[in-house]
């Protein structure tokens, strides 16, 4: 209903616009590139800058959204992670008390052995002393497993403690309205105050300084225009005359469609069309939604 809505405005456009200036080669209707702005977190919006008419710039904030309890989990999950940081065991100091004792017993051991061989300590001696190596060896092996133990639980717990701190500060970050492109703010969906949630429209921004006729043209005319071809778009102004604009073509569809017959294009009434976009500078004169028409091989000046 919507692009039947749009056809017959243009064909309304196009019947009044034969009057002694040449015939155009297509009709279309004046759109912008834009982009919705949604919420990406639940909250009381706290302040917002994108009132209707204001020109925003990339990347400039145009409004928060309330970070409060975003900044008490932050607080939470970082004493948890200073209080894992002190469960940390250090294995190197510790592990380094049984290399000690056990540096010392082998000291002992070789010193034995070397007496022994002298005939001046026991075979028992020796023996203790290589049962007293073996116990310090075992127990520094089982004193390291235990510790590398209590370091992988400690370490995954400290994975998801960063895990989550992660998701705050993502959701810090995107409590921040950011504009994402430059350009004139047409519509606004929520006030100062509003409780918002996530995918919420917040406004709807566009790019004035260049608009798109989009324009239909039949078959035949297809091997006349290419993508880039230099073409002169008109608008009507008083007295039944024309301001004319340049224009570049951007896009045409490969695909036709179906239209109703009362379209007109080059031939009228033609069964199907193809969509054709018209890049065209814009002064402020150009209003998005205002009727255009097109010459491929006009060679009237830009007013």
């Amino acid at each position: 209903m919507k692009r039947l809505l749009t056809f017959l405005i243009i064909i309304s456009h196009a019947a009044a616009c034969n009057n002694g200036h040449d015939e155009a080669d297509a009709y279309g209707q004046f759109e912008a590139d834009e982009t919705l702005v949604s919420a990406e977190v639940n909250g009381k919006l706290l302040r917002f800058k994108a009132e209707e008419g204001t020109i925003l710039e990339a990347n400039q904030q145009a409004g928060l959204i309330d970070t409060t309890q975003l900044y008490l989990k932050r607080g939470q999950l970082q004493a948890s992670r200073e209080a894992l940081q002190a469960r940390m065991p250090n294995v190197a100091s510790q592990i380094k008390v049984y290399d000690d004792q056990l540096e010392a017993a082998q000291r002992d051991l070789k010193r034995a052995q070397n007496l022994l061989a002298d005939k001046a300590a026991t075979q028992k001696q020796v023996d203790d002393l290589q049962s007293q190596v073996a116990v310090l060896k075992s127990r520094k092996n089982a004193s390291l497993t235990n510790l590398n133990d209590q370091n992988r639980s400690l370490v995954s717990e400290m994975n998801s403690l960063e895990f989550q701190l992660r998701q705050v500060e993502d959701q810090l970050e995107k409590s921040r309205i950011v504009n994402p492109t430059k350009g004139t703010v047409l519509s606004n969906y929520v006030e100062v105050g509003e409780l918002v949630q996530m995918g919420k429209p917040l406004y709807r921004i566009a790019k004035l300084e260049q608009l798109t006729l989009r324009a239909y043209v039949s078959e035949d005319q297809l091997v006349n225009i290419k993508i880039g071809q230099e073409v002169t778009v008109r608008v009507d102004k008083p007295n039944d005359a024309f301001q004319n604009f340049k224009g570049k073509i951007s896009w045409i569809s490969d695909e036709s469609e179906f239209t109703p017959k009362v379209i007109q294009t080059k031939e009228d009434r033609v069964n199907l069309v193809y969509a054709v976009k018209i890049k065209v500078p814009n002064d402020g004169r150009l209003k998005i939604g205002m009727p255009g028409e097109v010459l491929f091989n006009g060679s009237d000046e830009q007013d």
